[in-house]
């Protein structure tokens, strides 16, 4: 018997799975070239890269202990920790639109050899955030739907790429950490 690739039941989340896809680079490019605004006021928006950064790596570690769950069966302590990780990355989200949407991109400025080590980093941790999207809502809505064949299949692939993102994105901000506006 052959498994359909995406059910009847899973079609309706197809179309908010691309949409999320898509709007979420968009959004975040339209806000690193638009005008700046002030969103909460005199609210000192360089406090928001260490949040992230912290949400990065809990996001990170969350992870880590999902798939020592799953490892030991423990389905229940493996789904509670993959939507706390979700909810992290939303939180996330929302923080890293608020400081794009009010602050100008921060120039690096390291020298030597860590200068393409950073754009490579940073680069390679953009691009796979981008991807990660997708995957992770794909693999979030086959478990949902209890398509755990199909689930497997793809949280294979998405769980190192969102580590890497997640572990990426605190090396990023401790390299460009100190070039942000004191």
């Amino acid at each position: 018997m052959e498994t359909k690739v995406v059910s009847n039941k899973d079609k309706k989340f197809v179309p908010y799975i691309i949409a999320a896809a898509i709007a979420i680079p968009v959004v975040v490019t339209i806000l690193a070239i638009a005008p700046k605004m002030e969103i909460l006021g005199d609210f000192n928006y360089y406090l928001l890269p260490l949040f992230n950064a912290i949400i990065n790596g809990s996001t990170f570690f969350v992870l880590l202990g999902a798939l020592w769950a799953i490892k030991n069966r423990n389905i229940e302590l493996h789904r509670k920790l993959m939507t706390l990780a979700i909810v992290l990355s939303v939180l996330f989200l929302l923080s890293y639109v608020t400081f794009h949407a009010a602050t100008e991109p921060t120039k690096f400025g390291g020298e030597g050899g860590i200068r393409p080590l950073y754009y490579f980093l940073l680069l390679s941790h953009i691009l796979l955030a981008i991807a990660i999207v997708p995957l992770v809502l794909i693999s979030y809505v086959r478990a949902l739907s209890e398509k755990f064949d199909l689930h497997r299949k793809i949280a294979k692939i998405t769980l190192p790429l969102w580590l890497y993102v997640t572990s990426t994105g605190v090396i990023v901000y401790l390299m460009i950490a100190p070039y942000y506006p004191s």
